[in-house]
C-alpha cells in the first residue's frame, strides 16, 4: 500500500528549472529596464532615485517587522469543555496583574495575607473566588488545594492594598462562595513554595531530634504542642499512647513519639485537612528512621581568669556525667534549681536531657567533666530556661554564658520570649537574667519568682535551617 504523502512526492528537478527560468527572465527584464533608462537624459539620476527608494523601503520593512506588539496575545484556553475554570482562573491572575500595575507596587503599600476558605468542589467555584479578589485589586501569590470530602479547602498567599481591611476581603471571599474563612497577615517567610519550606523543615528534623517539634510548629502554623511521655518523671505509668498511624480529630492530631508516649499537636481556630496530617507524620516518621541524634560542634566559653571551657549539645548519652555533676553538687544547689530536695535525679536528668523536650547545653572542662548544665525546656507555646552550675564553679561567667547561648537557640527556634522559675534568694540566676539586657517581667507568688525574657525581633525572626555556634 502507498500512503497519499508518498503519493503527492513532489519531484526536485521540476522545481530546479523553474527557478532557473525565473532567474533568466529576471536578469533580462533589469537589462531592459536599465539599458533603457541608462540611455535617456535623466537615466543617471533616475538609478540613483530607485536605489535610494528601495533602501528606505527595505528599512521600512525591518522597522516594521520589530515592533512590539500592541495586541494582547490570544487566549490559549478557549472555550471549550473544560477550558472555562482555567479561563476564569487566568482572568483573576490578569486582574490582579493589572490591579498591581495601577498602584500595588507603586506608590500605594501592599500587605501580605494568608487566608483559607472552604468552597463547594465544583466547575467554577475557585474562578468565581478569583474574580473575586481581582475585583478588590488583590494579587494571588501563591495557592494550595486541600480535597476534602465534602468540598475543598483553599489557602492563599495574597499580596493586597494596604487600606483593605481583612474584614472587607473576609466578606468578598464570602459572597464568592467561601466559607469557614480564616485570615490572617503574613511575612515574608511565608513566600517560600511549599515544596522548597517542607524539604528545609525535614533537613532540620534529620540533622537535630530536637527540631521536631519546632519543625511541626512551622509546618502547621500557630498551634500549641505537647510531648507527652509514656512515662513521667516519677516512674508511673501516664497512659499516653497512639496508634503508629496517628489520630486526626478535627483539631487536633495524635502522632506516635518515636521516643516513646505521644506528640498532642493542637489549633482550635482551624481545623487540620487530611494533607497537613500526612505532611505531620512524614515529618515524624523521618525522625523515627533516623533515631537520636544531636549536633556535636562545641564552643568555647573563656572564663574571666583566663581559663578555657567548652560548651556543646548533650543528650541521654550523657547521663552519667550529668547524674556525677549532681553528686558533686551541695542541696542548696539542687534546691534553688528544683525548687525542693530531689529524691532520684536519674529520672529528672533523663526526661531534661531528652532532645524532645529541648535542648541542653553542657560546659566541660579541659579534663572533660561536667561542671554546669543549661536546659531549654519546649513548654507549648512558651519557652522554659534552667542552670544547675556546680558549687566549686559558680560566680565566674558560666551561668550568665549558658543563658546568653540559651536565648540565642530561643531565637533561632523562632520563639519570642524565654521565663526562668526560680526563687527570690536566687541572685545568681536573677543576675544572670539581667545580664541579658532584654525586657523583663518579674512575677512573684508564693516565694516563686518567674523571670520573663522578651526577644527582640531580631532574635525572634525565624531561620530557614538550623544554625550552630560552633568553634572547632
Amino acid at each position: 500500500m502507498t500512503s497519499a504523502k508518498s503519493a503527492r512526492r513532489p519531484h526536485p528537478w521540476r522545481r530546479d528549472l523553474i527557478e532557473l527560468a525565473a532567474l533568466f527572465t529576471a536578469v533580462a527584464v533589469a537589462d531592459a529596464i536599465a539599458h533603457l533608462v541608462g540611455h535617456g537624459p535623466d537615466g543617471p539620476f533616475l538609478l540613483m532615485v530607485s536605489a535610494v527608494a528601495l533602501v528606505a523601503t527595505a528599512a521600512f520593512h525591518t522597522w516594521w517587522a520589530r515592533r512590539p506588539a500592541h495586541a494582547p496575545p490570544p487566549d490559549p484556553a478557549g472555550p471549550g469543555p473544560g477550558g472555562g475554570e482555567a479561563a476564569a482562573g487566568t482572568g483573576a491572575r490578569n486582574g490582579a496583574e493589572s490591579g498591581r500595575a495601577d498602584g500595588l507596587t507603586g506608590s500605594e503599600e501592599t500587605v501580605l495575607w494568608r487566608l483559607r476558605t472552604t468552597v463547594h468542589d465544583a466547575p467554577g467555584s475557585l474562578a468565581a473566588l478569583c474574580l473575586a479578589l481581582a475585583g478588590l485589586r488583590v494579587d494571588i501569590l501563591t495557592l494550595q488545594t486541600h480535597p476534602l470530602a465534602q468540598g475543598t479547602v483553599d489557602e492563599f498567599l495574597l499580596r493586597a492594598p494596604a487600606p483593605l481591611p481583612a474584614q472587607e476581603l473576609s466578606r468578598e471571599v464570602a459572597a464568592a462562595g467561601g466559607t469557614s474563612t480564616w485570615i490572617e497577615r503574613a511575612d515574608a517567610h511565608d513566600l517560600v513554595d511549599t515544596p522548597a519550606r517542607v524539604l528545609s523543615l525535614a533537613t532540620r528534623t534529620a540533622l537535630d531530634s530536637a527540631e521536631l517539634p519546632l519543625a511541626l510548629r512551622q509546618l502547621l502554623g500557630r498551634c500549641t504542642i505537647h510531648s507527652l511521655p509514656a512515662v513521667s518523671v516519677t516512674g508511673r505509668e501516664t497512659g499516653q499512647s497512639a496508634p503508629v498511624e496517628g489520630v486526626l480529630e478535627e483539631t487536633v492530631m495524635r502522632l506516635r513519639d518515636p521516643s516513646g508516649g505521644v506528640i498532642s499537636v493542637e489549633r482550635p481556630y482551624l481545623p487540620f485537612t487530611p494533607t497537613e496530617f500526612a505532611r505531620a507524620r512524614a515529618l515524624v516518621e523521618l525522625d523515627a528512621r533516623l533515631g537520636p541524634r544531636v549536633p556535636r560542634g562545641t564552643d568555647v566559653l573563656t572564663l574571666p581568669e583566663g581559663e578555657e571551657t567548652t560548651v556543646r549539645r548533650a543528650d541521654r548519652g550523657d547521663l552519667a556525667a550529668a547524674r556525677a555533676l549532681h553528686d558533686r553538687c551541695s542541696q542548696r544547689t539542687l534546691g534553688l534549681r528544683y525548687h525542693g530536695p530531689v529524691k532520684d535525679a536519674d529520672r529528672y536528668l533523663d526526661h531534661l536531657l531528652n532532645p524532645r523536650f529541648g535542648r541542653t547545653l553542657a560546659v566541660r572542662t579541659a579534663s572533660g567533666k561536667v561542671v554546669a548544665l543549661g536546659h531549654l525546656l519546649w513548654d507549648g507555646d512558651e519557652t522554659e530556661v534552667a542552670l544547675l552550675v556546680e558549687d566549686e564553679w559558680q560566680r565566674r561567667g558560666i551561668g550568665s554564658g549558658l543563658l546568653a547561648r540559651l536565648v540565642a537557640m530561643a531565637g533561632e527556634a523562632g520563639c519570642h520570649s524565654v521565663y526562668a522559675v526560680t526563687q527570690s534568694r536566687n541572685t545568681g540566676m536573677v543576675a544572670a537574667m539581667r545580664a541579658l539586657e532584654l525586657p523583663l517581667d518579674y512575677q512573684i507568688e508564693e516565694g516563686t519568682l518567674v523571670i520573663t525574657a522578651r526577644l527582640t525581633p531580631e532574635q525572634a525572626a525565624r531561620p530557614s535551617a538550623p544554625t550552630e555556634r560552633a568553634r572547632r
